[in-house]
């Protein structure tokens, strides 16, 4: 099955099934942009809207941009906003679906999904105003090493969505290649000890 089809299926359960990397990510979305400012987003992968509903109270406009119609769907039923607009756009392909530049572009718990980096990063410089922020926040590699990736219970079984590792090495190369500066980096754990970290979290700024 396809990812998008996956998460087509996925989206039924998304915001109810048991999902500590989903609500991590929730977390660390507000804890790093929280203080930080911002007009215009460009949302990348906003799922059911679970982090866009946040998002449109800390800005001015957001396009909100994923390629399952299922997720889309729910979002745009969750979230009843003017400035807020919703997309199906494929961003492993040229973003030509957008003439905008954004003051911040987020990445949330979609790269495992998407091998070529580069591209996502070249793109997304592309998109920001000088002085803007790219933030990403991932399935921690670490927690790749050990087996973990995307997957969910259907009718049919244990659905195990087609995924990447990117070793942090990955990241900071592409961003550095595509003219980016680390802002801020932070690893997230569970509140168990002896546990590798849960999610990864980067804050590039294009100079």
């Amino acid at each position: 099955m396809s990812i998008e089809k996956s998460y087509d299926q996925w989206s039924s359960q998304y915001d109810t099934n048991k999902n500590r990397t989903r609500d991590m990510d929730h977390l660390v979305t507000k804890k790093i942009l929280q203080n930080l400012e911002f007009k215009s987003v460009l949302e990348l992968g906003c799922g059911t809207g679970k982090n866009t509903k946040w998002l449109q109270t800390r800005t001015s406009k957001i396009l909100a941009v994923d390629f399952s119609e299922e997720m889309l769907k729910l979002a745009k039923n969750k979230i009843n906003n003017p400035e807020v607009i919703f997309y199906k756009a494929d961003i492993t392909k040229p973003w030509n679906w957008t003439e905008e530049n954004f003051e911040l572009i987020t990445c949330n718990l979609i790269l495992e999904h998407i091998e070529d980096l580069r591209f996502i990063f070249n793109q997304t410089f592309a998109k920001l105003e000088s002085g803007g922020y790219f933030f990403i926040s991932e399935l921690h590699p670490f927690k790749q090493y050990v087996g973990s990736k995307a997957r969910f219970d259907s009718e049919n079984g244990e659905v195990e969505l087609e995924t990447f590792t990117h070793h942090i090495s990955e990241f900071l190369d592409a961003a550095q290649s595509a003219g980016f500066q680390l802002h801020k980096f932070n690893e997230y754990f569970d509140e168990e000890e002896g546990k590798p970290p849960r999610i990864l979290s980067l804050l590039f700024e294009k100079p």
